[in-house]
């Protein structure tokens, strides 16, 4: 863009906790789209091998981890600082969002996280009963807390590219099936409820989080190095947590190792086994069918809850949501080293930066399936080549998350007592409205593939060819 919208003014400080691979690629975006104080901006990290970035920029560094002894010290006058309302922009591991979310409402300062972090060891505690080890009990103590204290200053949950912008793109293809269905006196919905009516009366039997990244370096990936094109920390740390997905109305058949919750909204289900060594049967446009990896992900819990119709007590439409990652070839590989070695995570960790990719897509977006017209994907499909173009410090997985960032405090300044939010929760077309120049195309799809097409044959499968859209026929069955 020859000029780019200067979108609102922070009047106040704005501390970034994290200053890994997203950090890096948030601050650009926070000084081409806001006004700010820059002498009360500060980023915060345990790590200063980044320190060089932030003194060309002219930022304050803090070279010092969050911990629950600390957080309120280090941060309330951090936050604090002179006049106006700060602004915190949470990108950190082994970090309590929920406890720095609360610390920020209290100091009525606007928040903002790309996932519900809890503070060190709650990832890799095998002595931790895994229903606690989920997504879905960790969204729930955010849960609780909206519930428990409603309104007040706006604090942004899980607002990255996935969770975060692929609820936006559910909404947007919800509405372009509208066409295609012909779905008469249609009036585009403005509240929960009328979301889920429509994805029902569209007959949407689930969701996929469908991703295939093919970004990759020139120099090949070395043994025992974890190798990836985002945060290696943040995707151990997922691939580890059971397999979730949001269980869809429709599914007449449960893994043998599937469970459920007892308590909280009820629209997952759990696998008593990793979700980075869990394959399914997905889609995306440019290479077609593929294996991706059932990792588990905030989205696919949040959006199954909110396209969830109730009668009265009684669940009578919820669709199946669940990520289908396949990530760069070099993190596929480095996903066999680790389990291969019984879990033992490598040492090293390597996160390919814009320079050293030498081409590749992030192609991320939402295939809704199992409505009249089989399967439909809308997302990004954005190429190492356009996030170079567009802006520094990121490669095109990156800039998904980054931009989905900045519209999130665009959202926060515009909403700025909102209390505790969700992506599904928020104008999405606003949103997408400031993040789009950021994409690379955006694109929608549509597909006859379904999962019992292309099955090798070779074997005798336990699969309910009545309905190819079974999750039965979507799990890859070792």
């Amino acid at each position: 863009m020859a000029e780019w919208p200067v979108h609102g003014k922070i009047d106040g400080p704005i501390v970034m906790i994290g200053f890994g691979s997203i950090g890096k690629g948030t601050l650009p975006l926070i000084e081409r789209h806001f006004t700010f104080d820059k002498s009360r901006m500060v980023v915060i990290d345990p790590s200063d091998k980044d320190r060089a970035l932030l003194d060309e920029h002219g930022v304050r560094f803090v070279h010092q981890a969050v911990t629950p002894e600390n957080y309120r010290t280090l941060l309330t006058p951090l936050l604090t600082k002179g006049e106006g309302r700060g602004f915190c922009v949470n990108l950190s591991v082994d970090t309590s969002s929920l406890a720095i979310m609360k610390l920020c409402r209290e100091l009525g300062v606007l928040y903002i996280d790309t996932v519900v972090e809890p503070w060190p060891g709650f990832y890799f505690d095998p002595k931790t009963d895994p229903a606690l080890r989920t997504n879905y009990a960790l969204r729930e103590t955010v849960r609780e807390e909206k519930a428990k204290n409603p309104g007040g200053t706006t604090a942004v949950s899980c607002c990255g590219a996935n969770p975060g912008m692929v609820s936006w793109f559910v909404k947007q293809a919800l509405v372009d099936l509208v066409g295609n269905v012909g779905l008469a006196n249609f009036n585009e919905p403005t509240t929960k409820e009328g979301w889920a009516k429509l994805a029902k009366d569209l007959g949407v039997k689930g969701i996929h989080i469908a991703e295939r990244d093919t970004q990759r370096s020139r120099n090949p990936k070395p043994m025992n190095v974890f190798v990836n094109t985002w945060s290696v920390e943040g995707f151990l740390s997922e691939g580890v947590q059971p397999a979730e997905l949001g269980w869809g109305t429709h599914e007449t058949w449960k893994p043998e190792n599937a469970r459920g919750h007892e308590t909280g909204c009820g629209a997952a289900i759990y696998l008593l086994q990793p979700g980075a060594n869990t394959r399914v049967r997905s889609w995306c446009p440019t290479p077609g069918p593929q294996y991706g990896f059932l990792v588990t992900h905030n989205e696919a819990i949040s959006i199954a809850d909110y396209l969830t119709v109730r009668e009265g007590d009684k669940v009578v439409y919820r669709p199946t949501c669940h990520y289908a990652y396949h990530p760069a070839n070099d993190a596929v590989l480095s996903l066999h080293e680790l389990f291969g070695r019984a879990g033992a995570m490598q040492e090293e960790h390597h996160i390919l930066d814009e320079k050293e990719i030498i081409d590749g897509v992030d192609e991320l977006g939402v295939l809704l399936y199992g409505h009249a017209w089989n399967a439909y994907w809308y997302g990004s499909q954005l190429s190492i080549d356009e996030a170079r173009d567009i802006a520094p410090n990121q490669n095109a997985t990156g800039m998904q998350v980054t931009s989905a960032v900045l519209a999130g405090m665009v959202w926060a300044l515009e909403n700025p007592e909102a209390g505790i939010v969700e992506s599904d929760e928020m104008d999405y077309r606003r949103c997408l409205e400031v993040q789009r120049p950021y994409l690379g195309p955006l694109n929608g799809f549509y597909t006859d593939w379904t999962p019992l097409v292309d099955r090798p044959g070779f074997f005798p499968e336990d699969i309910d060819e009545s309905d190819p859209w079974q999750f039965r026929n979507v799990l890859v069955h070792e």
